[in-house]
């Protein structure tokens, strides 16, 4: 019988911890994407050889100051991990609470998967490489870490609309549907425009931030 009236009170303190534990988390979420970039843009202007229209943002870890890069993935990466707990504990027992933080999960892991695997030079930077790009074992892995990564955010953005839709966020809800396709669209079109796959690829970064933000004040009974 004692055990019984005492277990509550070690239960509710520790649940109670993981939801007050739950915001702080949430943070890395919502200022990852917007300080990855920040970092990216500022060194694209300085960095001699670097061209938005020619470059992407990865090629940045090349090169003399390629750390300054690479630890932004670092900590990018480990930002959306602590994002991806604090939706798991925010979300707990919702419609797509257990997929959406798990893939969103995934995109910080690729971030860490970048910092690992290096991109190729090429199309002039760092200054002094070639126009053309030869494929290298760790530039592929870099490449396929990325599509994954990324195929996940977008997979995630689909399962997040239902806890959105769930809060009456309808309007958030339909744009957590659009907005994959037009990352994907970036993605597609990479090819031929490099400055296009690094406004799809930002515009996902923006709008995961957005989305943790707004599952992190909206209460679940609205």
């Amino acid at each position: 019988m004692t055990d019984m009236l005492t277990a509550p009170r070690h239960v509710l303190p520790a649940a109670s911890a993981s939801r007050s534990a739950a915001p702080w988390a949430m943070a890395g979420g919502v200022v990852a994407g917007p300080l990855f970039l920040a970092v990216g843009l500022a060194q694209g202007f300085v960095r001699d050889g670097f061209d938005f229209t020619r470059n992407a943002i990865s090629q940045l870890a090349l090169g003399e100051w390629g750390w300054v890069q690479t630890a932004s993935f670092v900590l990018t990466g480990a930002l959306l991990i602590a994002g991806a707990t604090g939706l798991r504990r925010v979300l707990r027992d919702v419609p797509g609470g257990t997929w959406g933080p798990a893939l969103v999960g995934v995109f910080g892991v690729s971030f860490w998967a970048a910092a690992a695997f290096p991109a190729d030079a090429g199309a002039g930077f760092p200054v002094g490489a070639p126009e053309g790009t030869v494929m290298s074992g760790h530039g592929a892995a870099h490449m396929f870490g990325g599509m994954i990564g990324y195929l996940a955010l977008c997979a995630a953005f689909f399962v997040l609309a239902r806890p959105l839709a769930a809060r009456g966020l309808r309007s958030w809800a339909v744009a957590s549907r659009v907005v994959p396709v037009i990352v994907l669209a970036g993605f597609m079109a990479s090819a031929a425009s490099v400055l296009a796959f690094t406004a799809g690829a930002g515009l996902g970064l923006l709008w995961l931030s957005a989305v943790t933000a707004r599952l992190a004040g909206t209460p679940a009974d609205r």
